[in-house]
């Protein structure tokens, strides 16, 4: 089953002309899950290949292979396809994906022939729109529905009739304004329009397609949007002075809207954005930021999903040159800056947006399909023709433009599943069968025009990172094109959010299952890397509520000063806050994302300004001031945030190719894993603490504390020690794993409390002296007096856990010491061949079984 067949894209002069094949496939209604644009949706993962998970069943053993491919395809990779050999279950298919490619490759020598390659076709911005030349500006719009056409604007008093436009074959409007006694024809930060007469014979304004800026008149309410002529002088445009960041091994990612982001009841300017916000991102140590609503969208409250001009920076924040501020900003700090680029879908917009260009053509006359399946029903949006050669120019500038002229370090591309599926995922259960992703469903034109973004993407920017949002779980989305992926760096776990409103609304605590919550956070195509998150923008919205708030809700109103005694709610709900957020980075992917403010719990939720709120900004803003006031508990919700991403910084455990859960315990409702050579130790249990806790682990050695959640700079009680060693004792009979305590070979005890998460880092003597001067940075300990550990509160249990009965020694002080072992684990892989060899050394640990399997008290071999 090959998938959506239609003409490949070609120049207008070399393309026969085809009426649409649309077959008439009905849009089901379906409710939204989340706002106007969230698909109704569940996410279920494939689970019959190898190629999902290294190891299934008992021990979760993650190896992420390390990809050092380019993002080029030849025809030997067409022949040979490399995603069958690293997942057997997709052999089925491969007709399908030698379609996929073929198309592909025909396409780039389609450009090579008629445009000089794919990236000298992705520079239609100065080829289109308005472009100066020596003695004057030069415009080009493609409206090959249009009779007759006219630029007009400010510089002509709104007069096209001496600047009427001419049209070639290609359907391709263009004219030359010679400049005026040495100045230009069209004045910079002037308004511009292109007027055309379509069929019906009837003249229409709109908003050039390809221009740069667009504003509106504030005081004008409800008016639509100019489009500007952007040309500023030397003076006034802006030159970056900083050097784009390292690509860091896990980009732990800090997503912000920039107009939402004052403290005050307004909209928030770039510049305010770089120099008030900035520095916070810096402080909690996160190294990229994601910028969204970029891309101007006229409907505010449409979180800059509802995008009307593509190549226009929002004017609501400030000017072009302000947000090039903001970036080159950025960079100074070490922060890279990701967009999120809608190429999904086109607001609906007529006036002011790319719709209305659609005067009833043909689809190949139009940038959008025709007909039914030219809309989205759910989104009341417009779908592009991914198979038409000027919008294929189009989209594949738009990318070009913002990593080049704003110095974006990559993109994270929105609605990844409506663009893969003619059904755009509404009314879909996907069940991880492969039938769902590869069939006559599939649109294979949007696939392309992906694979196409990617390789443009890498050949231009090679260290970027591009991440896709997809609920459906398609295989290959995140490998490269020339293995015959899709060419995503990243994906979004974006079922773990779910999950966690799933316990939150309709669990009791002592209802949450270690071994689902296991599963869920690991249940992904481990050779294809995902970025995880507890709740990002889509939590926050108007109807939902965010982590903190279903945690705590209206008491976040009045319990939150530390001036008065800790309710049971409040003591509860910033506990499980940090483990919630902290065990989905831990566990959940190879990079991590927070939405902004819920660092801190930020209360309550995220309302635009709309007639149904009287246009209130008074929840359209991050209230900093909670965070940073002092006698507020807020405080120790960012300060583990802050200490959560030093970790990956002193033992960089993202990146690590070794994930192993050891340890899923329902009755006493603790977590344990292994993430690099760090131990991960979750309790979850509302009331009981357990002295002499097992743990066991891979390495033998000395162990010491890590970071703490139950630390007194985290809101905590203090009640794990920090001047105990852990040393570990050998388990089983050596060579043979089966004796091993969980699977382990060795093993040391701890003190857990309840509702506490403890990590340990492994000792090098050799590097003791070097270890202890790096401590600063994860955990700096207050200067409180902690109670005795003894002292333990009455109403904790204490469970002696493992074969032992006397505890040993429990927990060392607060470390972040780089242990250089650990640095080196992330060390990459050179092919998918290594991969047998990965999972050789990858001990299997433990017993974990998907959550409707009966559990089987059996051990698995190495």
């Amino acid at each position: 089953m090959l998938g959506s067949l239609s003409l490949l894209a070609t120049p207008s002069a070399f393309r026969p002309f085809s009426p649409s094949s649309d077959k008439n496939r009905s849009l089901l209604a379906a409710e939204c899950r989340r706002g106007s644009r969230n698909l109704l949706r569940r996410h279920v993962f494939p689970c019959n290949s190898a190629y999902r998970r290294v190891s299934y069943g008992s021990p979760i053993s993650a190896v992420m292979v390390q990809d050092t491919s380019t993002m080029t395809i030849s025809e030997e990779d067409a022949e040979h396809i490399h995603i069958l050999d690293v997942d057997t279950a997709l052999r089925p298919f491969k007709d399908h994906f030698q379609f996929r490619i073929k198309k592909y490759v025909d396409q780039k020598t389609l450009f090579e022939k008629h445009e000089g390659g794919l990236e000298e076709f992705a520079k239609g911005y100065l080829k289109f729109g308005f472009n100066k030349e020596d003695d004057g500006i030069v415009y080009r719009e493609w409206a090959p529905a249009a009779q007759e056409a006219q630029v007009v604007g400010d510089f002509n008093g709104w007069d096209g009739s001496n600047h009427q436009m001419e049209k070639n074959q290609f359907g391709v409007w263009s004219i030359k304004i010679p400049d005026s006694e040495g100045k230009p024809a069209i004045p910079h930060n002037s308004r511009v329009k292109f007027r055309f007469k379509h069929g019906d014979g009837v003249w229409v304004d709109r908003i050039p397609a390809w221009v740069k800026y667009a504003t509106v008149d504030p005081n004008a309410f409800g008016a639509p949007y100019d489009g500007v002529h952007w040309d500023p002088p030397p003076s006034e445009r802006y030159e970056f002075k900083y050097p784009r960041p390292p690509k860091p091994k896990a980009p732990r990612i800090y997503e912000a809207h920039v107009g939402m982001s004052s403290s005050e009841p307004r909209i928030n300017s770039y510049r305010e954005f770089a120099d008030e916000v900035l520095p916070r991102i810096k402080a909690n140590n996160y190294n990229t930021v994601q910028l969204m609503a970029v891309m101007e969208h006229s409907y505010y409250a449409s979180f800059g999903y509802h995008v009307t001009n593509f190549f226009s920076a929002s004017s609501r924040s400030g000017t072009p040159e302000d947000l090039k501020y903001l970036i080159d900003k950025a960079h100074s700090l070490g922060l890279r800056v990701l967009m999120d680029v809608v190429h999904s879908h086109a607001s609906n917009n007529v006036t002011d947006g790319l719709n209305g260009f659609d005067v009833g053509q043909s689809s190949q006359e139009s940038y959008f399909h025709t007909g039914e399946r030219g809309y989205h029903k759910l989104w009341d949006s417009r779908l592009f023709n991914y198979g038409n050669w000027e919008v294929l120019r189009f989209l594949l500038s738009n990318l070009r433009w913002w990593l080049e002229e704003f110095k974006f370090d990559g993109f994270r591309f929105d609605g990844v599943t409506s663009m893969l599926y003619h059904h755009h995922g509404i009314n879909m259960a996907f069940t991880g069968n492969y039938n769902e992703y590869f069939s006559e469903a599939t649109d294979v034109d949007a696939v392309v025009y992906l694979m196409l973004a990617n390789s443009l993407i890498h050949s231009i920017l090679p260290d970027a990172t591009v991440i896709a949002e997809d609920v459906s779980g398609m295989p290959g989305l995140g490998r490269p094109v020339s293995e015959g992926g899709i060419g995503f760096d990243y994906r979004l776990a974006m079922a773990i959010p779910d999950k966690w409103i799933d316990y939150l609304k309709n669990k009791n605590d002592e209802e949450w299952s270690m071994k689902d919550l296991s599963w869920n956070l690991t249940n992904r195509r481990h050779t294809e890397k995902c970025i995880s998150y507890a709740e990002s923008h889509d939590q926050s919205i108007v109807g939902d509520k965010t982590i903190a708030f279903f945690l705590m809700d209206k008491e976040m109103y009045s319990g939150m000063s530390c001036l008065t005694d800790t309710s049971p709610a409040i003591e509860r709900g910033i506990a499980l806050h940090k483990m919630i957020h902290f065990i989905t980075m831990a566990l959940g992917g190879e990079g991590y994302l927070n939405f902004m403010g819920n660092e801190f719990g930020h209360p309550e939720w995220i309302d635009f300004p709309r007639e149904g709120n009287g246009w209130s900004y008074e929840k359209c803003r991050r209230q900093w001031n909670l965070v940073d006031t002092d006698h507020l508990r807020y405080k120790f919700m960012n300060a583990f945030d802050r200490a959560m991403n030093a970790l990956d910084d002193k033992f960089p455990f993202l990146s690590s190719t070794k994930q192993i859960v050891s340890c899923a315990d329902e009755e006493n409702k603790v977590i344990i894993f292994e993430r690099g050579d760090l131990v991960f130790v979750f309790n979850f249990h509302p009331e009981k603490s357990y002295d002499g806790y097992k743990v066991g682990c891979d390495l033998p050695g000395k162990y010491r504390v890590a970071l703490d959640s139950d630390a007194w700079e985290f809101g905590g009680h203090g009640r794990v020690a920090h001047d105990v060693d852990h040393f570990t004792s050998p388990e089983g009979i050596p060579g043979v794993p089966e004796t091993n305590f969980n699977n382990r070979p060795n093993s040391f005890k701890v003190l857990s409390p309840s509702r506490t998460c403890v990590v340990y880092y492994k000792v090098d003597e050799s590097l003791k002296e070097t270890n202890e001067a790096n401590l600063s940075g994860v955990n700096v300990t207050l200067k409180v007096d902690a109670p005795e550990q003894e002292n333990v509160e009455e109403s904790t249990i204490l469970v002696a856990h493992g074969a032992e009965e006397n505890p040993g020694e429990t927990n060392d002080r607060h470390m972040a010491n780089v242990d250089e072992k650990s640095q080196n684990e992330g060390a990459k892989q050179e092919s998918i061949e290594e991969t047998a060899s990965v999972v050789d050394k990858t001990i299997a640990a433990g017993k974990l079984d998907d959550p409707e399997v009966e559990e089987d008290d059996g051990m698995s071999d190495e």
